[in-house]
């Protein structure tokens, strides 16, 4: 029997194995491609079929309902009534298959479905790809109302670049979701809760919480201990953002947040620009999440300070997402007539 030499054999087996992992997930995503193209092509056929895509409610639903029951006879499972449907749905929604990212499979196809407003479909779709999400974290930022929460400090410009491309990480202010959710923590809204306590619940469900902050985060540490002539200051939560290269620098507010508090955070990132950061790190940034947010205290307590401190609030429950979609339909409204204006000038 041939002796194996030892000198490279483990590097031999790990290029075989990632070899064959790369094989198999590309292997899958390229059935899961074939997959979608073909339920998209089904709902071709069956809107041509009907009359022009505008098909009577009554005749559409019989030819759902019967077309669900031979394709099963004919074909086995797959086509029960409400998936024949949704493969209608597709066609309709997406007037071309390949614009449909390779990324998502059918289940996440079906709760985009779920979207009537295709700028909020968009950004859903552009934002799992981006950021790699499951089924079960788009079922939660569509409920979270990520969009609406981020599009609500935006110009229709930035509506609309949010909804085509994503949430594209380019700059400090990109970080920000107002109002952050922690439904994750399942607090009653009534409950007394100490600091202490909140950051406690936010590090044990720490996965849920890097998720709700966005891509790019990653932990560092908690009660962060930094020293200025011989006085001990401790940060609540201290990450660093991979795609900025900055620290992350986060302390948490039960009450409001008062000016002091402002400042103690300014000298957080003073140390940690002048201590903390390696070669190639650009300025940290520092956020400070409390549950009220007094715009006008913040504004003065903040002026000719460092750009990059930002006070942000959080919510333990979900937002009211017909509020938030007003909200934006008013932003799109106001742009739209500011246009018209402009253009009868």
């Amino acid at each position: 029997m041939a002796v194996i030499p030892s000198d490279g054999y483990d590097q031999l087996l790990d290029q075989i194995g990632s070899t064959l992992t790369q094989g198999c997930g590309r292997a899958v995503q390229a059935v899961n491609v074939h997959l979608m193209e073909t339920y998209w092509q089904v709902g071709q056929h069956i809107v041509e079929f009907e009359q022009g895509g505008q098909a009577k409610a009554e005749y559409g639903v019989g030819l759902i309902r019967q077309l669900a029951k031979d394709l099963t006879l004919r074909h086995g499972k797959g086509f029960s009534r409400s998936n024949v449907f949704n493969m209608r749905q597709f066609y309709l929604a997406y007037s071309k298959v390949q614009t449909v990212s390779g990324l998502l499979s059918w289940s996440h196809v079906l709760e985009l479905l779920k979207v009537d407003d295709p700028l909020e479909r968009g950004f859903y779709e552009k934002q799992m790809a981006l950021e790699r999400w499951g089924v079960r974290e788009l079922k939660r930022q569509m409920k979270s109302g990520l969009f609406l929460r981020l599009a609500a400090c935006k110009d229709k410009e930035g509506i609309l670049k949010l909804a085509s491309q994503g949430q594209i990480i380019e700059q400090p202010t990109d970080l920000l979701r107002e109002p952050l959710i922690f439904e994750f923590l399942k607090i009653p809204e009534v409950a007394s809760l100490s600091e202490t306590e909140l950051e406690t619940r936010l590090c044990e469900n720490l996965q849920q919480f890097l998720l709700e902050l966005g891509k790019g985060f990653t932990f560092v540490g908690r009660q962060y201990r930094i020293t200025i002539n011989n006085v001990h200051y401790r940060v609540d939560l201290v990450f660093y953002h991979r795609i900025l290269r900055r620290f992350v620098l986060i302390d948490l507010k039960i009450e409001d947040v008062e000016h002091h508090d402002i400042g103690q955070m300014n000298m957080y990132l003073g140390y940690f620009a002048a201590e903390e950061n390696g070669e190639g790190d650009s300025e940290p940034i520092g956020i400070i999440l409390s549950r009220h947010k007094d715009e006008l205290m913040v504004e003065y307590a903040t002026y000719g300070m460092n750009s990059q401190l930002f006070v942000q609030k959080y919510q333990l429950y979900l937002p009211d997402r017909e509020e938030l979609r007003r909200e934006l339909e008013r932003t799109l409204r106001m742009e739209n007539g500011k246009l018209e204006r402009e253009n009868e000038e």
